[in-house]
């Protein structure tokens, strides 16, 4: 069973704010901010605020479970066009990297003029690296706006390690 990492809601409002201090820090300025659903879409919604850019939302699943992944398939899109644009694509943490590669690769094929990457946490053995990140961590990461499903997926797995004794 993973190790739990739990981020309260302040936490979470200091990491977002932090990942914009981030990436405007960097001086690049961006003509929208394209939030990847779920766990994207809040701190992309800080980001765009604080760099004073569109928002837009790419939604993509790519987990059944804690730890259960599957290839990532695109849910719903984008309203805006990226074509010719300087591009931010926000989520709050890239795992394995398939996610982040996928919707990468997604976006370039539409040509906006360039495309960066920002993330709150990045795992160590990411295969993608994001431009902008705050921490690299091992646990998983349970959000404040995901704590029932957290506690409903750990309940459950704790009762199949129990049938399993």
């Amino acid at each position: 069973m993973p190790n739990f990492r739990y981020i309260s809601w302040s936490e979470y409002g200091n990491l977002a704010e932090a990942l914009a201090e981030k990436v405007r820090a960097d001086g690049r300025r961006y003509d929208l901010v394209v939030g990847i659903a779920r766990g994207g879409i809040p701190v992309a919604m800080v980001v765009s605020d604080r760099l004073e850019v569109k928002i837009d939302i790419v939604n993509v699943k790519s987990y059944n479970d804690i730890g259960k992944r599957t290839a990532p398939r695109i849910l719903s899109t984008l309203v805006e066009g990226v074509e010719g644009k300087e591009v931010l694509l926000v989520d709050d943490l890239v795992d394995q990297g398939d996610t982040l590669a996928f919707l990468t690769k997604y976006l370039k094929d539409q040509k906006p003029k360039s495309l960066r990457t920002a993330v709150m946490f990045k795992k160590p053995w990411s295969k993608t690296e994001p431009d902008y990140f705050l921490e690299i961590v091992s646990e998983w990461i349970v959000f404040p706006f995901e704590l029932g499903e957290a506690g409903r997926q750990r309940a459950a797995m704790d009762s199949t390690l129990q049938a399993e004794k």
